[in-house]
């Protein structure tokens, strides 16, 4: 028994629109295991004697796993689920703010562009990505375009 996908297909984008995902609080956790995965044990996210003499005062989260997150949580909302096809770019993506540990971060995605691709049954999408934490700043901004499948015909 097949199961409707419960994201949005490429007709279902409008250019204008933006969508929020849920809220994820980053822990210190996250950060260490993200060292770990990545081997990235920079100390500017690892040491916090070293960090306590940076600008941030404290180990800040690897931008990459911000960025991760922020896929979990469009995951979670739904938006990509069933109904993405890939990632064709990221572009202009840039850092803002440290996010630290306690932070509680989301995202916001404004479609920018949308166009047919030359084959069938899938389109191309372009938002503006924000992630912010829990003051609503902006900590993170990219473009980001994606493929999606066309809504199925009747």
């Amino acid at each position: 028994m097949a199961t409707e996908p419960r994201g949005k297909y490429y007709e279902d984008f409008t250019v204008g629109e933006a969508f929020e995902t849920p809220r994820r609080t980053v822990t210190n956790t996250d950060i260490v295991n993200f060292a770990c995965l990545s081997g990235d044990f920079n100390e500017v996210h690892t040491n916090w004697e070293y960090a306590k003499n940076t600008p941030f005062g404290e180990p800040i989260a690897h931008a990459p796993l911000i960025y991760a997150i922020m896929g979990g949580l469009n995951y979670a909302a739904g938006v990509n689920d069933g109904t993405l096809l890939a990632v064709i770019g990221i572009d202009e993506w840039r850092m803002l703010k440290p996010v630290l540990h306690g932070d509680t971060v989301h995202m916001r995605s404004t479609v920018l562009e949308k166009r047919l691709t030359s084959k069938p049954g899938r389109g191309v999408v372009k938002v503006k990505r924000e992630f912010m934490n829990q003051r609503d700043e902006v900590v993170q901004t990219m473009m980001a375009t994606f493929m999606y499948k066309c809504r199925p015909e009747a």
